[in-house]
């Protein structure tokens, strides 16, 4: 049988050119410590670039750290391959968490790992007794794990954003109900 290259060079050949699904790999979601923050900066730099840091959700990293124990890393093998970070923040007076960024690796994305991350932080998140988490991006990609657009003027950005992005996922039924007013660091957990 001719491989695509229009030689007979059987299975030997193909196996060593021919590339692997995703699921030949192991993919491993660990708990983000100390020691990951130099490569997620990186991942960071390569997936988002010098315009990240005037975001809106960037403003609000500016005061307040990403809580650590609700941060987690995709690896395959030992390359970080994606990760996700969940910060503390209030919307009026309720408290909330900011989800992000969510990053992947360009060459892995479609694989799974972006909803993956997803998992694991919300569930993560629902077990320590969180009850809303916001963010701001697409909502075909994040209505798959829970999220709904937040009803135009119920939670204000600290910065122009499109209103179509601002999401919430209620990790407790009907946590967002009586939600509204501006998304603010939560200054109870400032540095």
């Amino acid at each position: 049988m001719a491989n695509g290259w229009g030689r007979d060079d059987g299975p030997q050949v193909c196996q060593m050119l021919c590339p692997r699904p995703m699921s030949d790999l192991s993919l491993t979601i660990l708990a983000e410590t100390a020691n990951d923050a130099q490569a997620i900066e990186r991942l960071h730099e390569r997936t988002f670039g010098p315009g990240r840091f005037v975001l809106s959700a960037y403003r609000l990293r500016e005061h307040v750290d990403h809580l650590v124990e609700l941060s987690f890393t995709a690896r395959i093998g030992t390359l970080l391959a994606g990760s996700v970070r969940l910060l503390p923040v209030c919307i009026g007076e309720t408290k909330a968490l900011l989800l992000g960024p969510l990053t992947v690796e360009p060459p892995f994305r479609g694989r799974g790992i972006g909803r993956a991350l997803l998992d694991r932080a919300l569930k993560e998140a629902k077990a320590k007794g969180h009850r809303l988490v916001l963010l701001v991006g697409d909502e075909a990609y994040y209505a798959r794990v829970g999220f709904k657009p937040v009803p135009k003027g119920r939670a204000t950005m600290p910065g122009p954003v499109d209103h179509r992005r601002l999401l919430v996922a209620e990790l407790v039924d009907g946590a967002f109900a009586d939600v509204s007013g501006a998304v603010r660091p939560d200054w109870s957990m400032a540095r």
